[in-house]
């Protein structure tokens, strides 16, 4: 069963004095995060809901004020803690998918069916995300581009055309 809750940013530092803390997104933007309606801290076991009060853009941050938290020291106590979001507060288009839903996937070749090894990790630098493949020979990179990756099955399998040494 999927995690029903996703983590979606750190929260970095405060900003100013009335509670507000800038925060790290995880989003495919930071305007993606900034329009959450709420997020999650982790408790134990348990995600205790925040309304979002307000959040803005700004850089590569978003500056957010969470209810509940309105001064610098409650602020303070935050930083370094990962928020999470619900998933059915993220709208994803057709065929789009959540990375936390690829890892621990196998990675099979397209045309054979053979199966290299295990998504273990998704890497999002520069131009395309990078694969990291956990394989009984260790682990492999491979870009996350068409020219490899062919179809990307949330439930099975990720069906890839490497070139050849790439796994090996």
């Amino acid at each position: 069963m999927k995690n029903p809750y996703l983590e979606c940013g750190r929260i970095v530092n405060t900003h100013g004095v009335k509670g507000e803390v800038k925060v790290e997104p995880w989003c495919d933007s930071p305007a993606v995060f900034a329009k959450l309606p709420k997020v999650y801290l982790k408790k134990g076991n348990d995600y205790i809901c925040h309304k979002l009060v307000r959040a803005s853009v700004f850089k590569h941050l978003v500056v957010t004020g969470m209810e509940g938290i309105n001064d610098v020291d409650a602020a303070a106590l935050l930083k370094g803690q990962t928020l999470y979001a619900a998933r059915e507060d993220f709208h994803l288009k057709a065929g789009a998918y959540f990375i936390a839903d690829l890892v621990g996937l196998p990675v099979i070749d397209s045309e054979s069916g053979v199966e290299y090894g295990k998504l273990r990790e998704v890497i999002n630098r520069g131009a395309s995300d990078i694969y990291v493949v956990e394989t009984p020979s260790g682990e492999r990179m491979m870009p996350a581009v068409k020219e490899f990756v062919k179809r990307v099955d949330a439930e099975n399998g990720i069906y890839v055309c490497p070139i050849e040494g790439m796994f090996d």
